[in-house]
């Protein structure tokens, strides 16, 4: 192999990063009945905390680049920055006195976190050669695919063994030790070197990449639709016992790093064929997985199959987006956004069929029909560029 081929271990580091940003995130469904008693408040209100989260992502990031980019901060210095607003964000969530503090805190710590995620694609894209940018992708991502597998289960150990606020400061301390090594191990950039500004507003103006969003945005919808209900669908409609689901969950987990390599691989050369197959076998996992009735081994097997596409096509995701316009810090932070509407989207419009009286394995079809949807944007594209290549 030659030396060309290595990705630099900063590519790594991003990914550590992201793994901090998107445990964070998520640590609070481990944690749910323990808030919920510190705080005298409903499991529900707590429930809202990652909502506020997301909402924090899906509509502070793109301004917040907007600013950074109006002031000509180089991409290294505004992670760097923001990851130390995060890290004050984050310990004012772990000492939070009361709920509205901590969910404040919450607020800002998803602003930040969606620049933060933003600004790590496009330094990672910066960084290597044109042909392992999806690979290198796919490692920054692997960050994201492994904090269910690893972040959230180690947060809930520790919340459980320490209390919430050490799990908390836990986050903290990484976000900090992240922070610490962006400041001294990313390469420098002058500012004002990254695209001007008005040159990343006109990008927007892009269809090809408005089109890249929706069918970002339909995957991850299609995703969340399924998964924010698989354990009662896992215990009520399969069977399996409660004791069981974090193992199967954990298998999910792993079934995600294995799709996003697999991917990362393909994504820069095969873009919408990667796209295409891995929405295709989305619509028969989460299909076949609402039919499966009481086949265990049919159950069990669209859910995994589930696992290794869904969110382990963000590579093709990503790699579609810079293809669509320049990797600069507000296309790939609005990227971020979007794909954290979708996923809100998606769980709602699951539990808005459980609500209407379709049963528990509605969302499942939710799922189905915004994959397809997916599938659907697609068609187009896809025959741009059967056009190009048959030339």
């Amino acid at each position: 192999m030659s030396r060309r081929s290595k990705l630099p271990t900063d590519v790594y580091l991003l990914g550590l990063t992201i793994f901090s940003l998107v445990t964070a995130e998520f640590m609070v469904a481990g944690m749910m009945p323990a808030l919920a008693e510190a705080f005298s408040v409903s499991v529900s209100q707590v429930g809202n905390l990652i909502a506020l989260y997301a909402l924090g992502m899906a509509l502070g990031g793109p301004p917040v680049t907007v600013l950074l980019l109006s002031r000509g901060i180089s991409n290294r210095r505004a992670l760097v920055g923001l990851l130390a607003v995060y890290v004050g964000a984050g310990a004012l969530a772990a000492a939070a006195p009361t709920y509205e503090v901590l969910a404040l805190a919450r607020i800002i710590m998803g602003v930040s976190s969606a620049a933060c995620i933003g600004l790590c694609l496009t330094l990672c894209a910066g960084m290597v050669a044109l042909e392992l940018r999806g690979r290198a992708i796919s490692v920054v991502l692997a960050g994201l695919m492994l904090s269910p597998v690893a972040g959230v289960p180690l947060t809930a150990w520790v919340e459980q063994h320490a209390g919430w606020r050490a799990s908390a400061w836990l986050v903290v301390a990484l976000a900090l030790i992240c922070t610490a090594l962006a400041a001294s191990r990313l390469p420098p950039s002058a500012a004002g070197s990254e695209p001007a500004l008005s040159q990343q507003w006109a990008a927007l103006k892009n269809r090809s990449l408005w089109a890249a969003y929706l069918t970002s945005g339909l995957i991850i919808g299609a995703t969340f639709a399924a998964f924010s209900y698989c354990t009662p669908i896992l215990i009520h409609e399969v069977g399996i016992a409660p004791g069981h689901v974090a193992p199967l969950l954990a298998l999910y987990g792993v079934a995600n790093l294995i799709g996003n390599m697999v991917v990362g691989r393909l994504a820069e050369r095969y873009t919408l064929p990667a796209l295409a197959w891995g929405l295709v076998l989305m619509v028969l996992a989460l299909s076949g997985f609402a039919l499966a009735g009481e086949y265990q081994w049919l159950n069990l097997g669209c859910f995994i199959l589930l696992g290794l596409t869904g969110v382990a096509l963000n590579p093709a995701m990503v790699a579609r987006v810079m293809k669509a316009a320049e990797p600069g810090a507000l296309v790939n932070t609005l990227h971020t956004s979007v794909i954290t509407a979708g996923l809100a989207f998606g769980s709602w419009a699951g539990g808005t069929a459980i609500d209407a009286g379709y049963g528990l394995r509605s969302p499942l079809w939710v799922g189905a029909a915004m994959a397809l949807l997916g599938l659907l944007s697609l068609a187009r594209p896809a025959a741009s560029w059967q056009g190009a290549c048959s030339r």
